[in-house]
């Protein structure tokens, strides 16, 4: 990722993203003071920012677990403890609408990334502090949010069940598994978030992940590109929200 402990300047937080023209959107943030660029190699773009006097680390990892596993180990040999995912996702219960946000608790090991560093019995959580950091940002800012178990899968196409692809085929393993999935409360898909919370508990650091829908595959299959922003808005609004709130807690603890 080409970072030094003196760029990081101690920052001990970190907000990952998968897109790296995200990355300077969430340093501007208003939850964040004085932001500026770093260094962009690959898929790693970074900023830093400040936030209740605390230097805090904006970085993005490219698409999918093995990318992202780098940067948090390279970020984790720095110094970084907290590492919160801010993305996008694709709901599968219907009750979740676009623009709503989705704060994982825990998910789903569709990847095969986690398996690398805990078998499969081992369980992606939340860290509880994040999650309850999230949850209180997202009923401060009166956003609507659902809170539960995301599925995260290698693959954007057969491991989400999409038929609209090239081949207009899904293989066995993964035919009627939305449906399972719906039927065992699992509120949406995405590609990231179980890595990031296996690897954190494997680490011992503390991690959460917040989505912004953009898609509910019970209605269509078809992204509305107008409602995206406003979906990864309302994402960086509570994200950044409560990194703030864990920065000033871990001050005083």
């Amino acid at each position: 990722m080409n970072l030094t402990n003196a760029e990081i300047a101690g920052a001990t937080s970190c907000i990952v993203t998968g897109d790296p023209g995200r990355v300077e959107r969430i340093a501007r943030s208003e939850a964040f003071v004085n932001p500026h660029f770093l260094v962009e190699s690959r898929e790693f773009c970074s900023w830093l920012a400040y936030a209740e006097g605390k230097p805090v680390l904006i970085t993005s990892t490219g698409i999918g677990g093995p990318s992202l596993a780098i940067a948090v180990e390279e970020l984790a040999m720095l110094g970084v403890k907290t590492f919160l995912r801010v993305g996008t996702c694709g709901a599968i219960q219907p009750n979740i609408h676009v623009s709503d946000l989705v704060i994982t608790t825990g998910g789903v090991r569709l990847e095969g990334t986690s398996s690398h560093y805990a078998p499969l019995e081992y369980p992606a959580v939340a860290h509880h502090e994040v999650l309850l950091a999230l949850i209180t940002s997202a009923k401060a800012l009166n956003k609507v949010h659902h809170v539960g178990v995301t599925c995260s899968s290698d693959t954007f196409y057969p491991g989400q069940e999409r038929y609209d692809t090239y081949s207009k085929y899904v293989p066995r393993r993964f035919q009627g598994s939305t449906e399972e999935w719906r039927q065992l409360h699992v509120l949406n898909y995405e590609m990231e978030a179980s890595t990031l919370l296996t690897l954190c508990s494997v680490f011992g650091l503390r991690g959460g992940c917040v989505c912004g829908t953009v898609v509910n595959r019970t209605r269509s299959e078809q992204i509305n590109t107008e409602l995206v922003s406003t979906a990864e808005g309302n994402a960086i609004q509570v994200a950044t929200h409560a990194l703030a709130s864990l920065c000033l807690y871990f001050s005083f603890r």
